[in-house]
């Protein structure tokens, strides 16, 4: 008879994979991908160094893992305002705002998450998420397309153009020697939803 695993194995699995993904976000969040080493993580997580390999077969598997996790979370949200409903503009500058703010109020995560370098396994998860962004703002602005908010453009390409433009401006106020300074990361943030909208609008409504 083959080997079930009971509901009691089956939450405490859970729990342990729960927490190696919390301490390796906590010690990305304090030091970047570099400081996330399995032993460092296994020692956070309260769990031996070979149980992480139980739950992930290589570092590269954790890190993708943890930033798979990460940028869902990020994608709900934009996601959420795309489909809220309201001028598309509006929506627009929403999500481009959500999307800034929170980066900046994660700092040294969001750093990590958006430009530190990483193994191809976790480049690659970090692109299927940019693509997911992308259909997203694609999709407000076929909307402000459609009801003439926008100008006639490649929406493909803007989206594209847009979400890579807005990452590309945080990455200054993202860096790790950057000071805190509330009101530059609000006339940053001012800035990007300027520029998002500049750059569909119809010319003459910016």
């Amino acid at each position: 008879m083959p080997y079930r695993r009971t509901e009691r194995v089956e939450a405490r699995l859970a729990d342990n994979r729960e927490r190696i993904l919390r301490a390796a976000r906590q010690l990305i969040a304090d030091g970047g991908f570099r400081e996330a080493q399995v032993v460092a993580t296994a020692t956070a997580a309260n769990v031996a160094t070979g149980t992480i390999y139980r739950y992930f077969p290589s570092k590269a598997d954790l890190f993708a893992e943890v930033l798979r996790m990460i940028c869902q979370r990020e994608l709900d949200v934009v996601s959420a305002i795309a489909t809220s409903g309201g001028p598309a503009s509006e929506r627009l500058a929403a999500a481009v705002r959500a999307f800034t703010s929170r980066a900046l109020r994660a700092g040294r995560l969001a750093y990590a998450i958006i430009v530190e370098p990483v193994d191809p396994e976790v480049d690659a998860v970090r692109l299927e998420y940019r693509r997911a962004q992308w259909r997203v703002f694609e999709s407000i602005i076929a909307d402000g397309v459609a009801s003439e908010e926008f100008r006639p453009q490649n929406v493909q390409a803007s989206a594209a153009c847009l979400v890579g433009a807005f990452l590309e401006g945080l990455v200054g106020p993202l860096t790790v020697d950057a000071v805190a300074d509330d009101e530059a990361d609000r006339n940053a943030i001012d800035a990007i939803v300027d520029f998002a909208l500049r750059a569909v609008l119809r010319k003459g409504d910016d």
